[in-house]
């Protein structure tokens, strides 16, 4: 029986995006997002927890305290972003092993292509975005931070009193005491003792304020006495005051910046190993996020019964590998040890390498021995 249509018959184009592929960069989307959340907050905690003890210490003010936070949120957030795109890829491709989807994929003709067309779907822009983040928000993010901390440096020897507590600075030479703070930041029933060189100064009062004049910020002592001598010596003066002020020596502005602060562009031209391996670092990160990406899709199919943590045990280990031995060879860049190109990025090499025989055992060694032979015959 013959088939005659008048019209004829119309073929259309596989689309470039198609229905699996939506389905998969939305899943890993959504999945990525919450992992990266996550980690993000659990660092970050940590790293807030060091902040608070500095700002404690009075090294870091109270006014400054949230914006050091958003900032090193920000860093953190750029760093992380590697490990929790791994993590959401075993997480989604082990999910879709366990609901049998994959098999359903394989039935209609699918293979690594395909999961690798929807993963990088995803994977190739966010590396590109990263990219940019890494080499221009994050170095002035923490550009910002060492500015604050720098400048906060300058009047670290009078922040961090507290009401009923004996605050220390100067390495013990000034001790301070207040019983009572007020809304309005008045001092009340203060101590303070201040040793220089070989003289000893005690004030007591009965309040206590700082002043901003032009001159420079001074602590002013009301109703009070000045006890100074030498210890163990009887040789001393006792003065009582109504007022008393004590300028505030104010250190010198540090305008020192570490590598990671540094732009980018200097970075590029400069010839410091420290700065060598920054930059490095900062374009590993993009790199890294291609490169687990790549590794992930067969890493996912070792063990298919293990559910959806199936392969994230081994992955844990790959990328805390990854990350140690990118941490060691930079310090090997730094000292010298080895040379500064290729640098770190042999790491990455042997990532590549080790997502080549994930990717062979695919596909079955054999059969690639086989494949090669009868190509190599004819």
């Amino acid at each position: 029986m013959e088939a005659d249509w008048p019209k004829g018959y119309k073929t259309t184009r596989r689309p470039w995006v198609t229905v699996l592929d939506k389905m998969i960069a939305t899943d890993l989307l959504k999945t990525l997002f919450s992992v990266w959340t996550v980690i993000v907050v659990i660092v970050v905690s940590r790293k807030f927890i060091k902040i608070l003890d500095k700002a404690v210490e009075g090294h870091v003010s109270n006014e400054t305290l949230l914006t050091i936070l958003g900032l090193r949120t920000i860093t953190s957030s750029i760093s992380l972003l590697p490990a929790a795109t791994f993590m959401a890829l075993l997480m989604v491709l082990g999910r879709l092993y366990k609901d049998q989807e994959m098999s359903a994929i394989a039935a209609a003709g699918g293979g690594a292509g395909t999961l690798y067309r929807a993963v990088f779907l995803l994977i190739f822009p966010l590396s590109i975005i990263t990219l940019g983040l890494s080499l221009y928000v994050s170095p002035w993010a923490e550009n910002k931070i060492q500015g604050i901390i720098n400048q906060d440096e300058q009047s670290s020897d009078i922040r961090g009193i507290a009401a009923g507590k004996f605050s220390e600075y100067s390495r013990g030479d000034l001790v301070f005491y207040v019983e009572n703070i007020t809304p309005d930041q008045k001092m009340h029933s203060v101590f303070m003792q201040h040793r220089k060189k070989n003289k000893l100064s005690i004030i007591n009062a009965e309040h206590a304020r700082f002043d901003d004049l032009p001159e420079g910020r001074y602590i002013v002592f009301e109703k009070g006495e000045r006890i100074q001598g030498h210890p163990g010596s009887f040789n001393y003066v006792v003065e009582e005051f109504n007022e008393y002020a004590l300028k505030i020596k104010e250190k010198a502005l540090s305008t020192f910046v570490t590598p990671s602060g540094l732009d980018s562009a200097k970075l590029w031209k400069s010839s410091v190993k420290k700065e060598i391996a920054e930059l490095q670092s900062r374009l590993v990160t993009p790199l890294g996020i291609l490169l687990l990406g790549f590794i992930a899709v067969p890493l996912s199919r070792i063990s298919p019964r293990g559910g959806v943590y199936g392969s994230m045990l081994l992955g844990f280990l790959i990328y805390f590998s990854y990350g140690n031995l990118s941490n060691v060879a930079q310090s090997w860049v730094i000292k010298g040890s080895i040379a500064n190109w290729p640098g770190i990025f042999w790491v990455n090499l042997v990532l590549f390498v080790i997502g080549l025989v994930f990717l062979a055992n695919w596909y079955g060694f054999r059969w690639l021995i086989l494949t090669i032979r009868q190509r190599a015959s004819k």
